[in-house]
């Protein structure tokens, strides 16, 4: 309770609580498959989604362990069902069992991800984290990106190398390319994106309170598909909000990842 005698669920939900939110819901009805957050806001989502939405979603620690329960987040795991090494991680890859929510340095209209440099490849004037499990994860299991900061730095009009493989490639590589290639959403500090136009092509799904579509054009570099009525984010529930605030992030880690 705080000093007013309302709980901390009464306050309004704030921008990261709204991503929080947005995240969770892309694991709606997932059923029994695996939870890979990449993220602090990512991570609290799956974990909300599990709380409600989704129970059978399976969750990690971050490293090797199946978990049982759901733990606040940096909390260790109170119930462990299983060991998770990388070997078995990639097994559940390969299978479609899993899907992960991965970070962008650049991403473009058609999905194609970069987080292994900037610049050309040959000279590089940032090097990032390499291509790493990307082109694996979007051509066999669903993969969504979880974007902090929206800008035309992130959201380019092409990526300077391609890491996860977008719409556009998978289609020129062909059926074995797209028979497992989704990506269903992408989620950034301004709003919600799909892929569900007719050229697969990035399309804005909903606005996060407080923004407006000007906003979210002026920050992406290249041209988006709008529709003519953009609803917002749905708002947390207070059980949502109650749940987010005092048991999966009571320290509040969400609001250093999205400040707005």
């Amino acid at each position: 309770m705080s000093g007013t005698g309302t709980t901390t669920a009464a306050a309004p939900a704030t921008r990261a609580e709204y991503c929080v939110v947005a995240c969770a819901e892309a694991w709606r009805g997932a059923g029994e498959v695996l939870a890979s957050p990449m993220g602090t806001v990512p991570t609290i989502g799956a974990r909300l989604a599990r709380l409600t939405f989704s129970p059978d979603l399976l969750l990690t620690d971050g490293e090797a362990l199946l978990i049982g329960d759901v733990p606040a987040v940096g909390a260790a795991p109170g119930v462990v069902e299983g060991w998770l090494p990388y070997r078995q991680h990639l097994t559940l890859v390969a299978t479609g069992r899993r899907h992960v929510m991965m970070g962008a340095s650049q991403l473009d209209r058609y999905g194609n991800q970069n987080i292994s440099c900037v610049g050309d490849w040959e000279r590089p004037r940032r090097q990032l984290l390499g291509v790493r499990g990307a082109p694996v994860n979007t051509l066999n299991n669903q993969t969504s990106y979880w974007v902090p900061k929206h800008s035309t730095r992130v959201f380019v009009e092409r990526v300077d190398m391609v890491c996860g493989v977008g719409y556009d490639r998978a289609a020129a590589a062909g059926p074995s390319a797209t028979r497992y290639h989704h990506l269903p959403d992408v989620i950034s500090d301004l709003g919600v994106f799909d892929f569900e136009t007719p050229d697969r092509t990035m399309r804005l799904r909903s606005l996060h309170p407080g923004v407006t579509v000007a906003q979210v054009v002026e920050s992406t570099g290249f041209a988006l598909a709008v529709p003519d009525e953009v609803p917002y984010t749905r708002e947390p529930t207070a059980e949502e909000l109650r749940l987010i605030r005092e048991e999966i992030d009571p320290k509040g880690l969400r609001d250093r990842e999205v400040r707005a």
